[in-house]
């Protein structure tokens, strides 16, 4: 991917926003003539993964399209604390939407500019995890299946956080919310992941997948100027972590989208009809420990005792999505293999 080639070698030097980059490498943030789609007055939290995640796409998305982009927004923490009614932080044409229907009338939005022959406008639907994993599941599956030419983009904190921290469909295993508490033999959620969308998008065989993560922003607009180059129905994945309701600290929400993707939890990749075709590699490999422990969520699971079984399911996760996509070297995994037991040996091979 473009993104990879370029080396950051400022560190300590007087340049920002990689000004010393030939113009084609900058990011969309460098520009001076960056769209700002999500601007100054919102009422996000500190530290939300979700503001930022949404700044650099629909940033991108405007690069991309010259400007010409409509947006469409579920109900959520980000319509929310972006359009306290009268005011709002956009700066571009933004419509609201209902909780569970913004895949429905993102593709209504690209169907009234097909019918005006208004091919140079591209519509991008977002919302929630809650708004796309749980109740507009229904809208979305419908917007994939008559591959309607939209951009959807779900950012994901894994739980209904606006409404006060309720699981969703994306709420990982053994995380503490306000409907699965910590309590019981099997404390925090014990429904496991729930919905696996970028898999399911996977198999409705649309143009174009995506997961990224607020942790390299270059990948997100990367990202969604390819999703940008195609046609029909695309699908892109953002972990945006949540402070409030992970329990992480509002500085630690990089470490921590990092962390998710260097354990093999939050695996990054692209697919195009179906199939991946990139998966972005784990460069510093982290056991799952050292990411539950910096979240609130999963304290639980370290006292009074540590529950080791809970912890190595979780574990048993990130090493199936690292064998799935590829995310380490075979010689990587060979030598894990060499200094681990015949069981475990078995568990990161199967």
């Amino acid at each position: 991917m473009p993104y990879q080639s370029i080396k950051f070698i400022q560190t300590g030097s007087l340049a920002v926003g990689g000004r010393l980059l030939a113009e084609d490498q900058r990011s969309v943030q460098s520009g001076a003539q960056r769209s700002n789609s999500l601007t100054l007055g919102h009422r996000a939290c500190q530290g939300c993964g979700e503001a930022l995640g949404a700044r650099i796409a629909l940033d991108a998305c405007q690069r991309a399209t010259g400007g010409k982009t409509i947006a469409v927004n579920a109900t959520g923490c980000l319509e929310v604390f972006s359009t306290p009614y009268p005011e709002t932080s956009w700066q571009l044409p933004w419509l609201h939407s209902l909780f569970g229907n913004a895949p429905a009338v993102a593709a209504g939005v690209a169907a009234a500019l097909r019918a005006k022959s208004r091919d140079d406008v591209r519509v991008v639907g977002q919302g929630g995890d809650g708004g796309t994993v749980d109740i507009g599941f229904a809208c979305l599956s419908g917007m994939f299946e008559r591959n309607d030419d939209v951009l959807y983009i779900c950012y994901d904190n894994e739980a209904y956080m606006n409404t006060g921290v309720q699981r969703s469909g994306a709420t990982p295993y053994a995380a503490r919310t306000a409907t699965t508490e910590p309590v019981g033999p099997e404390p925090g959620n014990k429904f496991g992941q729930g919905k696996n969308v970028p898999m399911i998008a996977m198999a409705h065989e649309i143009p174009y997948v995506a997961t990224a993560t607020v942790s390299d922003l270059r990948d997100l607009e990367y990202k969604v100027e390819r999703a940008m180059e195609f046609r029909g129905a695309r699908y892109l994945h953002v972990l945006v972590p949540c402070p409030l309701g992970w329990g992480s600290a509002p500085e630690s929400t990089i470490e921590v989208a990092r962390l998710a993707t260097q354990t093999g939890l939050f695996p990054v990749f692209e697919a195009e009809d179906g199939e991946v075709v990139s998966a972005t590699p784990i460069r510093h490999r982290t056991g799952v420990r050292d990411y539950l422990r910096i979240q609130r969520r999963y304290a639980h699971l370290f006292k009074p005792a540590e529950r080791t079984e809970m912890i190595d399911r979780i574990q048993r996760g990130a090493d199936r999505n690292i064998t799935r996509f590829g995310l380490l070297p075979a010689d990587d995994i060979d030598a894990e293999l060499a200094t681990v037991g015949a069981g475990r040996a078995e568990e990161i091979t199967s």
